[in-house]
């Protein structure tokens, strides 16, 4: 079976390509990339498109098993595939945890019934995310997880963390670190600053966050091992990665969407929609985060799509959960953040949500090759729309950038050949 992407504008970061061109896609791969190409079956016209690697976020909440109420992983890949992306990695936290080969492979077989996006397991850590014992990480390599996290929950324990990583490297595996220091937080809800202060809440310090970023550097360093950082939200966690990579150390990095559309401010009116940890913080970060991406310190971008039901957001903002609702915006408000703003290129924004993401975790995908799976999105990088969350896929509406005018948004997908969107 074949299918024509004819006359979109063509960019894929892993080759350096941009340009007007016509993709071709028979049997699921693609077969084809040029000029003039002709197909005797299914032609999609992209004249004014962009076509590109289907996106990847390599940090998302599924919430099933155990929280489907929030959301499951048939309408998370559908919510996914709506927002531009192919693949997305799904963190342990579900109720049971991710930490048994039962789970992973609970976890596959939603997917692969619901045919949306690709979704790859990330295992716990620790068993029952409890930061006590090592889960088995051999086993859920073996079953399908990519990497592992207790994502949630920071792994006090600098010893324990030491032995995740060296265990698990010894699969080809990373660590991903959720780096915060619980007796620093003591209970914080927002960014500690004037707007904390001015909003009566008490307050989340930044180093909370960055104490446990340079702890998992050093770990790093001193083992010769590699560590990935999650949600980035800080200038000093970003001079804290730029400083590992300046020394060797096999660290990564990701930011948010949400943290270079939104700060603390959002969160100084009580409007628990903006709750998320680590906390949006000012715009002071916000230039590092973005400086940061721009200069290859912080490598990609990840949604940490973390949906709830409204029931858990419409209470008071000290009872709120946190966590933003984010598959579906997260192209459209990076856009605004760096490609609007005029500060980064298309290549760009796609090689921080499809190539690097990839490249990050050792998935497939991110790149527009020729015999690779047809995993392939479609922007139209000029509508212009008006955010409503209660129009999402996800069953998550938790969004506090309801009602803001952004331009860029997915218009069709390819899973493998297959029209997802």
């Amino acid at each position: 079976m074949e299918l024509l992407i004819k006359g979109g504008r063509v960019i894929d970061p892993a080759s350096g390509r941009d340009e007007i061109a016509d993709v071709l896609v028979r049997d699921g791969v693609i077969a084809a990339i040029g000029a003039g190409l002709q197909t005797t079956g299914e032609t999609i016209d992209a004249a004014g498109l962009w076509v590109t690697p289907g996106l990847i976020d390599i940090h998302t909440h599924l919430r099933e098993p155990g929280y489907e109420y929030k959301e499951d992983v048939a309408t998370g890949a559908r919510a996914a595939a709506a927002g531009g992306f192919t693949a997305v990695c799904c963190m342990a936290n579900t109720d049971p945890v991710n930490d048994s080969a039962a789970v992973t492979r609970l976890i596959l077989d939603r997917a692969a019934e619901a045919g949306q996006a690709r979704v790859y397991p990330i295992g716990a850590a620790t068993s029952g995310l409890h930061g006590e014992d090592m889960a088995p990480i051999g086993e859920l390599v073996e079953t399908g997880c990519v990497a592992f996290s207790d994502d949630g929950h920071p792994i006090a324990s600098g010893r324990l963390m030491r032995l995740c990583m060296q265990y698990a490297n010894q699969f080809g595996k990373k660590i991903i670190s959720h780096a915060e220091d619980l007796d620093l937080v003591a209970g914080g809800l927002m960014n500690e600053g004037h707007e904390a202060t001015r909003a009566g809440l008490r307050g989340n310090t930044r180093a909370a966050e960055e104490t446990m970023v340079a702890r998992d550097i050093v770990i790093a360093k001193a083992y010769g091992l590699p560590v990935h950082i999650a949600h980035v939200s800080t200038r000093g966690s970003v001079d804290l990665v730029r400083w590992g990579k300046s020394l060797g150390v096999q660290v990564t990095a990701e930011t948010a969407p949400h943290y270079l559309a939104g700060t603390d401010a959002l969160c100084a009116t009580w409007d628990a929609k903006a709750k998320v940890n680590p906390p949006l913080r000012t715009q002071d970060d916000q230039q590092a985060l973005i400086e940061g991406l721009l200069d290859g310190t912080v490598d990609c971008i990840a949604t940490d799509h973390a949906p709830h039901h409204a029931d858990e957001k419409n209470v008071e903002f000290e009872l709120a959960a946190n966590g933003i609702s984010g598959l579906e915006t997260a192209f459209t408000l990076s856009k605004k953040a760096l490609v609007d703003s005029g500060l980064a290129t298309p290549m760009q924004l796609i090689d921080l949500m499809s190539h690097a993401p990839a490249k990050v975790l050792g998935l497939p995908g991110g790149a527009l090759q020729i015999g690779a799976a047809a995993d392939i999105s479609l922007f139209d990088p000029d509508v212009a729309w008006v955010i409503d969350p209660e129009k999402f896929v996800s069953k998550g509406k938790n969004s506090p950038f309801g009602g803001v005018e952004v331009v860029g948004k997915a218009v069709g997908v390819l899973v493998g050949g297959n029209k997802v969107l």
